[in-house]
C-alpha cells in the first residue's frame, strides 16, 4: 500500500542532542507543539529585499552556468540552460525566496540547524495561477530541505498534482507539410502568442504589398493563441507536426550524483547537483510551447532546421527571443547565417523580465525609454537597437469609439437593466488569484466611494482564464461588473472607456496613445509601466487614490501633446512599414556581403 503524501503546514523546532534542528510538520502536529513554530504561509509572507533576492538569483544562475550549462545540448549545440533559462530562472527565484524567508524568521536565524524533510511530499510542484497554459512551478518546502542536504528516501521528485498533468496535445487546423516541401521565401516569422501574431502580421503584410513572400510559423499550443490563416496573398501559415509538444521523459546527464560543489545563498549552502536534479523536472515534463520538455526542444530544433534549410530566408522575425522556443530559433538562425529581427511585443521595465537577455541582431523597440534597456540586454556582438514603435498599434487610430462604447454598455446592462454613467476597463495580467483579488478590491472599493454610477469591465489577458474572475464579481450590484470576451480583450474595448486601469499591461500604453485616462494600480511596492512618471497616468495604491482619480478624471480622448508619448511609444501609424524597410535594407546588405565573399577574382 502506498503511503499518501504528507501535507506540510509549518516549520517547528525539534532539537536533537541539544543541537538546533527543525522539521516540516502537518497542521495537527504544529498545533500541539510549544517550541518555536510558524506556518508555511506565514513564512512565505515575510517581507524580503527585492534587490537582494535578484542578486542571489543571479549568483545561483552563474553557479549553474559554471557547474553544468552544457551537461546536455541539442544536436545543434544549444545548451539546456541557454534554451530553458527562463523557466529555470523562475524556479530558482522560488528557491531563493524560500531560503531568504527561512533566514528572515528570527527563531531560525538565531538558531540555524538542519531541516528534516516531510516524508512522501513531492519536491517540485505547482503554484496557483490564472494563466490558461503557463505552469507556475515551485519547489516545495521538502524540496528546500532536500537542497540543503536532507535525505529524501521516500520523496518523489514531483507532487501528485504535477505528476497527474496530461501532456499538451494540439489538434492543428493547418496541415503540417514536411519542411522539404516548403517554398523559398525571404522571411520566416515565429509566433506562439496572439500578441506575437498581432505584432508580426502587419510587418509581413507590408512586405507582401511589396511583392515579398514570407512564412508565418505558428507553434502555439493554446488554441486561443493560434494565428488565423492570413488573408493576404504571399504569407503562408505553417505549423509543426502534431504531438511535438507532448513529449516527456528523463533527460540524460542531468541526473547527476551528489558531489562537493555548492552555491552559497545567504546563510545557506545549496548542493548544485541536487538543484540540477530538481530543475530537470522542468525539462522532463511536457508544458506546451511556453515550457517545452527537452525531448520537444530537440524535436523542434530538427523541424525548424528543416524549415530554414528548405525556405532559405534572409531574415528570422520574432517577438520573443528569450523564452525557450525563441532562444532556440535564434540560435538556429545564427547557425544558418540568417539575420534575426526582434520586435518588442509588450511593455518592458527593468524588473519585468525573467531574463534580461536579447539574442537577435536587430532589436526594434517601442519608445525611447526602451532603447537603453535593449542595449543593456543585447547579447549579439553586432546588435543594433531601433526605436520604430509597435506595429500592433498602427491600427489604433481607426478604432471605433462609439462601437466599443456600445459593447461595454451591452456587457453591463443585462444584469441590472440600467447603464452606468461612466465605465472603467481593467486590463488584466495573468497574476495569481490573491494578487488579482487585491487589485479588484482596490478598484471596486474606490469606485464604490465615488459619486455617480460607475461600471467596471474586466478585460482578461489573452493568456488568462476568465473563470478566475467569477468570485470577484460576487458583490452587491454596485458598482456594476462584467467580464469582456477574451477574444475581444482590452484592445477591443478600451477606446470606449472613460478610464483604463492596469498594473503593467501594454494596453495602458494604448489607452495613453488614444488619450483615455489611465490608472496604474497596485501597492506602492508593485511595479507598473511607469506611465505616471511621463504624465500619462495616475498612480493609485489605495482605494482612496482610485476614488480621487475617478472624481476628477481628465477629459476622455483628449489628444496628447506632440512628442509626449514618444518616451513610451513612437506612434505614427507607420511602424509596420518601418520594420519592413529595416528587414529589406538588411537583406540587401546581407546579399551584397555574400557576393563579396563568394571568391577572389582571378588575375
Amino acid at each position: 500500500m502506498t503511503t499518501p503524501p504528507r501535507h506540510v503546514h509549518g516549520l517547528a523546532r525539534t532539537d536533537v542532542d541539544e543541537q538546533p534542528a527543525w522539521a516540516l510538520v502537518g497542521k495537527g502536529t504544529l498545533a500541539t507543539l510549544t517550541s518555536a513554530r510558524i506556518t508555511t504561509s506565514e513564512m512565505e509572507a515575510l517581507p524580503l529585499d527585492a534587490q537582494e533576492q535578484e542578486a542571489l538569483v543571479e549568483h545561483v544562475m552563474d553557479a549553474l552556468q559554471w557547474y553544468g550549462a552544457y551537461l546536455r545540448t541539442t544536436p545543434g549545440g544549444a545548451g539546456w540552460l541557454y534554451v530553458q533559462h527562463v523557466p529555470v530562472r523562475r524556479l530558482v527565484a522560488h528557491v531563493v525566496r524560500k531560503l531568504m524567508a527561512l533566514s528572515a524568521w528570527e527563531p531560525f536565524r538565531k538558531a540555524p540547524g538542519p531541516l528534516k524533510i516531510a516524508p512522501h511530499e513531492g519536491l517540485v510542484g505547482l503554484r496557483k495561477s490564472s494563466s490558461r497554459e503557463y505552469r507556475a512551478y515551485t519547489v516545495t518546502w521538502s524540496g528546500i530541505a532536500y537542497l540543503l542536504g536532507a535525505t529524501a528516501l521516500y520523496n518523489p521528485f514531483c507532487t501528485a498534482q504535477l505528476s497527474n498533468l496530461q501532456p499538451t496535445r494540439v489538434d492543428t487546423r493547418v496541415p503540417s507539410p514536411p519542411p522539404s516541401s516548403l517554398p523559398r521565401t525571404g522571411v520566416v516569422a515565429l509566433s506562439w502568442s496572439s500578441r506575437h501574431a498581432a505584432t508580426l502580421l502587419p510587418v509581413l503584410e507590408d512586405l507582401a504589398g511589396g511583392g515579398r513572400t514570407s512564412l508565418l510559423v505558428d507553434i502555439a499550443t493554446d488554441p486561443a493563441q493560434r494565428c488565423d490563416i492570413p488573408a493576404v496573398e504571399g504569407i503562408r501559415l505553417v505549423t509543426p507536426p502534431p504531438g511535438l509538444f507532448a513529449l516527456s521523459g528523463a533527460v540524460e546527464r542531468l541526473q547527476v550524483w551528489d558531489d562537493e560543489h555548492v552555491v552559497q545563498v545567504g546563510e545557506h549552502v545549496v548542493r548544485l547537483s541536487r538543484l540540477v536534479r530538481l530543475l530537470a523536472v522542468l525539462l522532463e515534463t511536457s508544458g506546451g510551447c511556453t515550457q517545452p520538455s527537452w525531448r520537444s526542444v530537440v524535436r523542434l530544433e530538427t523541424w525548424l532546421r528543416g524549415v530554414l534549410e528548405a525556405s532559405g530566408p534572409h531574415t528570422l522575425l520574432v517577438s520573443n527571443d528569450t523564452s525557450p522556443v525563441g532562444a532556440l530559433a535564434v540560435h538556429l538562425a545564427d547557425l544558418n547565417d540568417v539575420n534575426t529581427v526582434h520586435v518588442q511585443h509588450g511593455a518592458w521595465t527593468a524588473e519585468s523580465v525573467a531574463w534580461p537577455a536579447l539574442h537577435s541582431r536587430d532589436i526594434v523597440v517601442m519608445g525611447d525609454r526602451d532603447a537603453p534597456l535593449a542595449k543593456a540586454w543585447a547579447r549579439h556582438p553586432d546588435a543594433e537597437v531601433h526605436v520604430l514603435g509597435q506595429p500592433r498599434f498602427d491600427v489604433l487610430a481607426g478604432l471605433g469609439r462609439e462601437t466599443q462604447r456600445r459593447y461595454l454598455e451591452k456587457l453591463l446592462v443585462p444584469g441590472s437593466g440600467r447603464s452606468p454613467d461612466r465605465i472603467m476597463v481593467w486590463a488584466c495580467q495573468p497574476f495569481g488569484p490573491d494578487r488579482l483579488k487585491a487589485h479588484a478590491d482596490l478598484l471596486l472599493d474606490g469606485m464604490w466611494k465615488t459619486e455617480g454610477e460607475w461600471g467596471l469591465v474586466i478585460a482578461p489577458h489573452p493568456a488568462q482564464s476568465p473563470e478566475v474572475f467569477t468570485s470577484l464579481m460576487q458583490r452587491d450590484g454596485r458598482p456594476l461588473v462584467a467580464v469582456a470576451d477574451p477574444q475581444v480583450g482590452a484592445r477591443g474595448c478600451l477606446a470606449g472607456a472613460d478610464v483604463v486601469a492596469s498594473a503593467y499591461s501594454t494596453c495602458g500604453i494604448e489607452a495613453a496613445l488614444l488619450g483615455v485616462p489611465v490608472l496604474e494600480i497596485g501597492t506602492a511596492h508593485e511595479r507598473t509601466l511607469g506611465l505616471a512618471a511621463h504624465g500619462l497616468a495616475r498612480r493609485c495604491t489605495t482605494a482612496g487614490d482610485v476614488a480621487d482619480a475617478l472624481s476628477t478624471p481628465r477629459t476622455p480622448h483628449a489628444a496628447a501633446e506632440p512628442g509626449s508619448t514618444d518616451a513610451v511609444c513612437r506612434w505614427g501609424g507607420d511602424s509596420a512599414a518601418l520594420v519592413a524597410q529595416l528587414i529589406v535594407s538588411r537583406a540587401s546588405s546581407h546579399q551584397l556581403e555574400h557576393l563579396r565573399n563568394e571568391g577572389v577574382p582571378a588575375r
